[in-house]
This record gives structure tokens, C-alpha cells and sequence, in this order.
């Protein structure tokens, strides 16, 4: 059990590095260069033993042939190759870290843009916080492996077998027992290194769930202040951070295991070589520089050997990355172009809606269930009901922000999966009720309407949607920072800037969802203005909470979780006296 285990961690290990590989391979020729320089390096250090077995070896045998112009072309000689040994190590440093880096920036952005391809119900089971962890401290911890993990491991080689060459040069005792003892080391530490990526991995989560918690308190620091709860968010806040501690706490103990088994087994070996050694000179086997020389060797070659092994946890940290990295990436797009979507152009704004079902987890109640709906070009339909009819799934189906189950959605005719995303987002304009605003000034949020817009059409579509009055009134006018989220506007500002989006965006079919729902009488009077203004000559789809903003509607559909409950203008269903009817004098009473 124990090995199949060990086996499965092995496999996994292997295909994460091959999944990481055309990164790499993006950078190959950097990378051989940090190579050369690693191996140079490494190979420099070996010199040092090889000059000390010279000078005790000929001061030993032979001391007067010991002369200071041998001793001075020595140190000039090994001065060099410290010089060269430097020069390697800054441009093994510097270009990998610099390769790294790149890494680590082409990991990010396929991991944005990949993100940027994912649905709306990725979206609402996935923490933003995690995904931020993912992308930034995962993302360094892997370009810090990808840059030192092969260096290393190429250096502990050529200190291996460069090693191994000149022992065997000297006596192939001090290679034996070296490389007998090694093994231990690997065998004795593998324990601890799985404990140390299970922890890692945990650890990572939890740094997830940290930045999430961070993340939710922070925007809704009104609310928490609001409600007085500073108190139960700081509580909330040191249970994750205590549940972190202790899974770092596990991580200390493995790595400490790790170290201490490292130890041991450098002590043991470096005893032996010493033993070995000391016995060989007194039975005159070996010579005083060759056992001075192996004592070099020994300690270069273990002072590898606990890089390499201190790099472990790096190892763990870098393999844990690409392993989260992995699971985003293999998140499936459920809401891609079909293999023949086309662009739509000319769009009349004909919305139609046949025997559509959807719920938002399958196999759970349907949301919508065999829905039949028609909207003619330039029509304005309203939707009402009560809460769970499925009124803004309804809209989120028409942009495919979801997929429906079955059925089919249409739009001049053409089914909508026949239309590229891109194109059929093009033609719809959505003001809900939740305005979103970037951190940024006012042109920013404008632009993002349509980028390339005149100052000339910004200002225009700022005064059809009623916002280019108190716009001119603030400090810097257009270019005024509003804060996180657009914070330092009122609710009415804010939806008359999502409002002068859409004007400058200029789409033929209008997804309204309950956009004056959250204003006051005087800001919902404002912006009703604007989006009367805004829905003439388009399809719009209106749903409102408010009755008496959708009285002038084409038509009303009363929607509820049996379907479609009653259709018809305003007057044609206040004389049925049914549902909308009932919920109109209701909302007119209060």
C-alpha cells in the first residue's frame, strides 16, 4: 500500500514537471546558459581539494621542493579560478533569476486569460481570494523552483561524479564508502518530504481562505461597521489564522525532522571518510594528501549534497504550485464558441425562446422549465414576479453568461450558440441593479464602453444618461478618482455612469435588471429618465420590482416558479385582476 503510494507521488511529480516543461522550454536557451555557469561554477569548487592533495603531497616528500614561486602560481591560479567561479555565479543568478521571472509571468497571464474563458458558475463556487493566492504566492514559489531546481541538481552531479573520478584517483576506498552511505540520506529524509508537500499544499489553501476572509471584510467594511461587528470579523479572521499556524506548525515539525535526519546522516558519513582515512595513513595505504584532499572533497561534496536537501522544501513549494496552477488550468470552459459560430451583424434585436429549461445545478429543481418567449425588434418587454421566478436567469441566458439544459434561445433567428461569444455580447447592453465600477476615474469606467471614444462622445453619452451635470461639478470633472467600486458616489451617480456605458456602447438589444430598485424617488426619477432614453429603439428586456417604472411597456409578463403566469400590457392585466394586478395595487398602496 505503501509503495503504490510512493509510486502514485512519483507519477504525479513526473507529470506535473512534464506540464510545466514548455514553459521551460520557452526559455531553454537561458537556461543552458545558467546551466554552463552552474556547472562551472561547480567545477571550480572541485579544484580547491586537487590544489590542497598537491601542496601536502610536495611538502610532505619533498619540502624544499615547496618553493614560494609554486606556492604563488598556485594562489594565483586558484585566485583565477575564484574569479571565474564569481562570474559564473552572478550570471547563473542573474539570468535565472530573470528566466524565472518570465516564467512566472507567462504562468500568470495563461492563468488570467484561461480564468477570463470560465463561467459564471466557476465564478460563483470559487473564492476570489484563492484564486489571487494561486496567482501570486503559488506563481513565485514556482519561477523560484524553476529557476533553482535544475542548477542544483545539475551542480550536485558534477560534484558527484567529478568527485567520484578523483576519489577513485586516490583510492577508491573514500568512493565506496561515500557512496554507500549516500542512499541512506535519500531513503531516511523520503518521509518527511511527502509529509512536507501534503503540508505545503494544505498550508497554500489555507493562505487562500485567509486572503478570501481579507478580501470579504474589507468590502464590506461599512457593513461590519454598520452592524457593529468588528468583534465576530476579527473572530472569523483569527480562526483561519489559527488553523493556518497549526498547519504551519505541522509544516516546522516535518521540515525540522527533514533537517535533523540530514544531519545525522552528514555527521556519520563525514565520521567515517575521517576513521577511514586516519586508518589507511597509519597503515601507510594512503598519503597525507590524499587524505587531506578527501577531507576537502567530503565536505564540498556534503555541503552539495544539504543544498540540495535544504532545496527539498523549495521542491515541495514548487511542485505544490504547479499542482494548484494545474487544477485551475484544467478547469473546462462550459461556455465556449461552437466549431461553426460566426459573427452576427446587423442585428434587428428578434429575441426568442423555445422550450428553454435550466437550472443552476442539474438534477435540482429547474429555474426555468419549457419556456416560450417571443420579443419582436424594438419591443420593450418587462418581466415581474415574485423573488425565484427566474427573471435575471432569464436575462443571463440571452448573453450565455449560463447555458440552458435544453431548449433553444434565438436572436434575429439564428441560434445563439451559432454566434460567437464575442459578437453576441457586442450586441447587448446590460444595467443591473448592482452597479460595478473600477477602481479608476470616471473616464475609465466610460471608456470601458467603448475604448476608443472621443472626449466629444463621452460627454454626449454622459448627458443622455443624465451624468454629465454632476460630473462637470466634481474637483477634476472626467478624470475624478472614485474609489474602490465607485465609492464616493451615490447610488444615482453610479448607475447613470453604467448607464452613459451602455449609451456609448451602442447595443441594439437592452438587458435592464431592476436598475432602480436600490434609489431613492428622486435618483430613480433621474435615471428612469436615462434609461427611457437609452431603451428607445432597442429590444429591452426590463425586469423591475418598482410597477409603475414598466406601465408604458409593450408588454408585462408576470413570471413565476410554474412559468409564465400571465402575459399582456399594463391595462390589458389590471382588468384581469390577477396577479400582476394584485401586485401592482399593492406596491401602489405602500
Amino acid at each position: 500500500m505503501k509503495n503504490n503510494q510512493e509510486k502514485k507521488t512519483s507519477a504525479q511529480n513526473f507529470s506535473l514537471v512534464k506540464r510545466f516543461f514548455p514553459y521551460l522550454k520557452k526559455h531553454l536557451g537561458t537556461e543552458l546558459i545558467v546551466l554552463a555557469c552552474a556547472a562551472t561554477s561547480a567545477a571550480c569548487e572541485i579544484i580547491l581539494p586537487l590544489i590542497v592533495r598537491k601542496i601536502t603531497d610536495r611538502g610532505v616528500s619533498d619540502p624544499a621542493g615547496l618553493t614560494v614561486k609554486l606556492i604563488v602560481t598556485i594562489a594565483v591560479a586558484y585566485i583565477a579560478l575564484r574569479g571565474l567561479d564569481s562570474l559564473a555565479s552572478f550570471c547563473q543568478s542573474y539570468w535565472g533569476h530573470k528566466m524565472g521571472t518570465k516564467i512566472e509571468n507567462s504562468m500568470r497571464e495563461d492563468m488570467f486569460d484561461h480564468l477570463q474563458t470560465l463561467s459564471f458558475t466557476f465564478f460563483d463556487n470559487t473564492k476570489v481570494g484563492q484564486l489571487m493566492s494561486r496567482m501570486t504566492s503559488d506563481l513565485f514559489d514556482v519561477a523560484e523552483w524553476a529557476h533553482h531546481f535544475p542548477e542544483m541538481l545539475l551542480m550536485t552531479i558534477v560534484k558527484f561524479i567529478a568527485s567520484f573520478f578523483i576519489f577513485a584517483t586516490m583510492d577508491f576506498r573514500f568512493a565506496i564508502a561515500i557512496f554507500i552511505l549516500m542512499p541512506f540520506m535519500i531513503i531516511l529524509t523520503k518521509r518527511s518530504r511527502t509529509k512536507m508537500r501534503d503540508t505545503f499544499k494544505e498550508g497554500r489553501h489555507q493562505v487562500g481562505e485567509i486572503n478570501a476572509r481579507i478580501e470579504d471584510s474589507l468590502l464590506g467594511v461599512r457593513v461590519v461597521r454598520s452592524f457593529t461587528n468588528e468583534k465576530t470579523e476579527k473572530e472569523k479572521f483569527s480562526k483561519g489564522n489559527e488553523q493556518y499556524v497549526k498547519i504551519r506548525n505541522r509544516s516546522h515539525k516535518y521540515m525540522s525532522q527533514f533537517h535533523a535526519t540530514v544531519k545525522l546522516i552528514d555527521g556519520i558519513t563525514y565520521i567515517c571518510v575521517v576513521a577511514m582515512g586516519a586508518f589507511l595513513m597509519k597503515e601507510g595505504i594512503t598519503s597525507a594528501g590524499d587524505f587531506a584532499a578527501s577531507l576537502l572533497l567530503i565536505s564540498t561534496l556534503l555541503g552539495s549534497i544539504r543544498t540540495i536537501v535544504d532545496f527539498s522544501e523549495q521542491f515541495s513549494r514548487g511542485i505544490t504550485g504547479i499542482e494548484r496552477f494545474a487544477e485551475i488550468m484544467d478547469e473546462k470552459a462550459e461556455i465556449v464558441d461552437s466549431e461553426n459560430a460566426v459573427d452576427i451583424t446587423d442585428v434587428r434585436g428578434e429575441i426568442e425562446f423555445r422550450n428553454v429549461c435550466f437550472s443552476y445545478v442539474k438534477g435540482e429543481k429547474e429555474i426555468l422549465h419549457n419556456l416560450n418567449l417571443h420579443l419582436k425588434k424594438g419591443e420593450n418587454l418587462a418581466l415581474v414576479g415574485p423573488s425565484g421566478g427566474g427573471k435575471t436567469t432569464l436575462c443571463n441566458l440571452i448573453p450565455r453568461f449560463y447555458e440552458p439544459e435544453s431548449g433553444d434561445i434565438l436572436i434575429d433567428g439564428k441560434n445563439i450558440k451559432d454566434i460567437t461569444l464575442h459578437s453576441l455580447r457586442s450586441n447587448i447592453g446590460v444595467v443591473a441593479q448592482d452597479v460595478y465600477l473600477f477602481s479608476g476615474t470616471i473616464r475609465d469606467n466610460l471608456v470601458y464602453g467603448k475604448a476608443e471614444a472621443t472626449d466629444e462622445e463621452l460627454i454626449e453619452a454622459a448627458k443622455k444618461a443624465g451624468a454629465h451635470d454632476f460630473i462637470s461639478a466634481l474637483p477634476d470633472g472626467y478624470n475624478t478618482y472614485i474609489g474602490e467600486r465607485g465609492v464616493k458616489l451615490s447610488g444615482g451617480q453610479k448607475q447613470r455612469i453604467s448607464i452613459a456605458r451602455v449609451f456609448l456602447k451602442n447595443p441594439p438589444i437592452l438587458l435592464l435588471d431592476e436598475a432602480t430598485s436600490a434609489l431613492d424617488n428622486e435618483s430613480e426619477k433621474i435615471v428612469q429618465e436615462s434609461l427611457e432614453r437609452l431603451a428607445k429603439g432597442r429590444t429591452t428586456l426590463t425586469i423591475a420590482h418598482r410597477l409603475t417604472t414598466i406601465r408604458n411597456a409593450d408588454e408585462i409578463i408576470v413570471l413565476t416558479e410554474d412559468g409564465i403566469a400571465e402575459q399582456g400590457s399594463h391595462k390589458e392585466l389590471m382588468q384581469k385582476n390577477g396577479i400582476y394586478s394584485n401586485m401592482y395595487n399593492m406596491y401602489a398602496i405602500m
